[in-house]
């Protein structure tokens, strides 16, 4: 009996014993063998790995589509967002114009080209003019349309490579610690000068005759 007993306690003494180790062993937290990774790291991996940049057109507008789809809108909330981009593009925002457009030289080489009466301003009007002669089946009228418009851009070409180099010296005096090009500059004036003042984008901010500040 006295056996018996023995072999009972020590066989619950056993099992506790391993209890006591188990629960210790789970308490332990092994190593991880790597650092911690960062919030960004992780919010990264939720996300996903990031998708390539498109490469064609159709590409852009397959995303595009996918991106309507995951975050639908209203028709007219996505006509609302389009018109006030368009809107703050046209009152000059630095954010919301092209690449091209942006920065405070660009602004100003648009004022100087703004503040002026140009003969370039009459270059589309001048290509409709031509079209329409071509149309007229008398040789005469086209051979004096021809010759006007021959004179016409030659007198633009001359004012081109003027006011390019006048609004190269007026930047570089205005801006001295920026790095420009003249060649740029004078091409970026010359095609706005081109186009009619009402197409302009942005807006122009001055009237024709007022002072560039």
């Amino acid at each position: 009996m006295r056996f018996l007993r023995r072999s009972t306690t020590d066989t619950a003494t056993s099992e506790t014993d391993e209890a006591q180790i188990d629960v210790r062993a789970k308490a332990q937290t092994p190593g991880k063998g790597r650092p911690t990774p960062s919030r960004r790291e992780a919010e990264a991996k939720k996300r996903g790995p990031v998708a390539p940049p498109p490469t064609t057109m159709r590409e852009a507008m397959k995303r595009n589509k996918e991106l309507r789809k995951a975050n639908p809108k209203s028709k007219e909330e996505r006509r609302s967002d389009a018109k006030e981009r368009r809107d703050r593009m046209m009152s000059g925002e630095d954010k919301y114009l092209l690449a091209r457009d942006r920065g405070p030289v660009k602004a100003y080489v648009r004022d100087l080209v703004d503040s002026r009466r140009n003969l370039l301003g009459l270059f589309m009007p001048l290509a409709i003019l031509v079209f329409v002669a071509l149309l007229v089946p008398y040789p005469a009228v086209q051979q004096y349309a021809t010759l006007l418009c021959t004179v016409m851009l030659l007198g633009m070409i001359v004012e081109g490579v003027l006011s390019g180099r006048r609004i190269g010296k007026q930047v570089r005096e205005k801006f001295p610690k920026e790095a420009v090009s003249g060649r740029s500059l004078g091409w970026y004036a010359f095609i706005r000068a081109s186009q009619i003042r009402k197409l302009r984008v942005p807006k122009p901010r001055l009237k024709a005759g007022d002072a560039v500040s």
